[in-house]
């Protein structure tokens, strides 16, 4: 296929996800970090009965 005479679509054999793997590593473990740290904090006594928090008791 041609797009006024260049080839828009050319093979090349470039590696991709094998530079990318360390960081890509390195965001699961920053992911997981951050969610396990949220959940701490969520759980926490200082933020356990914040209205804000998804977890918060329902004041009756």
């Amino acid at each position: 296929m041609t797009w006024f005479g260049i080839a828009p679509f050319k093979k090349f054999p470039t590696p991709v996800l094998r530079p990318m793997a360390p960081f890509l590593a390195a965001a699961v473990v920053i992911a997981y970090g951050v969610n396990s740290a949220q959940t701490s904090m969520m759980q926490s006594d200082e933020f356990k009965n914040d209205p804000r928090n998804p977890n918060a008791r329902a004041a009756h």
